[in-house]
């Protein structure tokens, strides 16, 4: 595949997946922390592997381990974005082991919302609300994930697949409004 057509299928990908994620944080209740979704993919640590490595049908991210043995973009990204459970990895100063850290609950809506635009820019024409679950489920014994958090994202995208975006999206606003009626 040459330059100009990595470059703009990169570009295009990644611009539809993150107006996707903005559209469900927007129905989630975090619009505000939607338009900030996945930024750093446009930094040139991200944007200048991923046309790289792009081929349309799969992750540049892996493109890049498979030559190099790792994915300094995906370390980057991973570094700059709450809404990746691999940012939530701290040194426990008991077991002195790095270990998982719960993350705050607006940061699993935007993992969720993450992980069903992927489903549906992916999956395209295809996609059925069963997807999102089905990925993260096909992953579930590899990850290293708070167990709430695990629970808490695995809750809603069993919700979504047993009852929808309309139902899952409201169950959400309400979450997310109790929790800040506690603060």
């Amino acid at each position: 595949m040459n330059f100009w057509k990595r470059l703009t299928g990169h570009f295009f990908t990644i611009t539809k997946h993150r107006h996707q994620v903005i559209k469900h944080c927007r129905k989630a209740g975090i619009f505000w922390q939607g338009l900030r979704h996945d930024l750093s993919k446009y930094s040139p640590a991200e944007f200048i592997p991923g046309v790289r490595y792009y081929t349309g049908t799969r992750s540049p991210n892996e493109g890049e381990r498979e030559e190099h043995g790792y994915s300094k973009a995906w370390m980057h990204h991973k570094g700059r974005n709450r809404h990746h459970f691999e940012y939530w990895i701290d040194y426990n100063l008991e077991t002195k082991r790095n270990e998982p850290v719960k993350m705050p609950y607006n940061y699993v809506v935007e993992m969720f919302c993450d992980r069903v635009a992927a489903s549906k820019i992916y999956n395209g024409k295809n996609y059925t609300q069963t997807d999102p679950l089905a990925y993260f489920e096909k992953r579930k014994p590899h990850r290293s994930i708070h167990i709430e958090t695990r629970n808490e994202i695995e809750k809603l995208l069993r919700m979504l697949a047993e009852k929808g975006e309309d139902e899952t999206f409201r169950y959400i606003r309400g979450c997310l409004k109790n929790r800040n009626n506690m603060v």
